[in-house]
């Protein structure tokens, strides 16, 4: 028989959040609790979190999946997700009040709620481990570089390109005028985004990196303050990466320092890559592998 899914609100101040409770056995020790990521509700992209969620439930593992503050069903106004610990904590209560069983919690994030979850995690002694899916780690600097090598280099290789040139259905010198200013903000990094015209293709790339600014200011870089947060948290971490998500490349680009090499390296944290992933698991595929690893993770310890 499959698990039972139970919608329920809960309350975080004068607002009222919305969650689907996947009930699983009941002596459950650890649950997941589900912060979606992106302009994206309880639901998730494809449907992922519904499909996960179920697949972890049938295993034993009871999940909450939520809507934050201004997302989805749930009331209130959005504050960015580096300002989610409010948030994050509600949801933490909801789930340990609707399964009183539970000793331990992994947070689940994709994108910017893995950030948050970063950020968050060494806060809350109830949380015991972390699933971040591709991370977003973003910096106007790094998110040109990664444009600039992962979509301009590769785009001028391909005949489809060209082709679709001398078709006229790109335009050439907005192109250029795209692939200069990508050159500039790789080169010295600017301190707000930059308004770049992008051919069709690009545009999608540029979308799925857009610099969303902090409602603080806040002279630390994202990355940073990431590192800085998950060195204090002392639970396990398995990190997720799409083979093919700008997202993904730009959070291991990030990474790519001694500090961020010593976090990787811990005994308690762990790596999966998905080959040929996109960024949300759009096919069954990835979407079966990325459900089978979590699985597995969640019983390694």
């Amino acid at each position: 028989m499959s698990p039972v899914e139970v919608p329920f609100t809960f309350p975080l101040g004068n607002d009222t959040l919305i969650g689907i409770l996947h009930a699983a056995t009941p002596d459950a020790r650890r649950g997941v609790l589900m912060v979606v990521g992106g302009p994206q509700y309880r639901v998730g992209g494809h449907r992922h979190y519904v499909k996960v969620a179920r697949r972890l439930a049938a295993g034993g593992v009871p999940v909450l999946r939520y809507d934050y503050r201004g997302i989805g069903d749930s009331t209130g106004r959005f504050h960015g997700f580096e300002n989610l610990d409010d948030d994050i904590r509600a949801g933490i209560d909801a789930l340990v009040a609707r399964v009183p069983t539970l000793r331990q919690v992994v947070l689940w994030g994709l994108c910017e709620s893995a950030s948050a979850i970063a950020l968050y995690a060494h806060s809350d002694p109830r949380v015991a481990g972390a699933i971040l899916v591709n991370p977003y780690a973003s910096t106007v600097g790094g998110k040109a570089r990664t444009i600039l090598r992962h979509y301009y280099l590769i785009r001028l290789l391909e005949w489809d390109f060209w082709k679709q040139l001398f078709r006229g259905r790109i335009f050439l010198g907005r192109s250029l005028r795209s692939l200069a200013q990508a050159v500039t903000r790789a080169a010295v990094g600017s301190s707000r985004p930059a308004e770049v015209a992008l051919d069709q293709d690009a545009m999608a790339s540029e979308r799925m990196l857009q610099i969303r600014p902090p409602d603080r200011d806040d002279p630390v870089p994202l990355p940073e303050r990431m590192a800085q947060g998950l060195e204090k948290f002392r639970g396990h971490v398995l990190f997720v990466i799409s083979g093919d998500d700008l997202t993904a490349t730009e959070f291991l680009a990030a990474c790519d320092t001694r500090r961020w090499a010593e976090i990787l390296e811990r005994d308690m944290t762990g790596r999966v890559d998905i080959a040929g992933s996109d960024h949300t698991f759009s096919r069954k595929a990835w979407l079966d592998q990325l459900a089978e690893e979590a699985r597995g993770w969640l019983a390694s310890w």
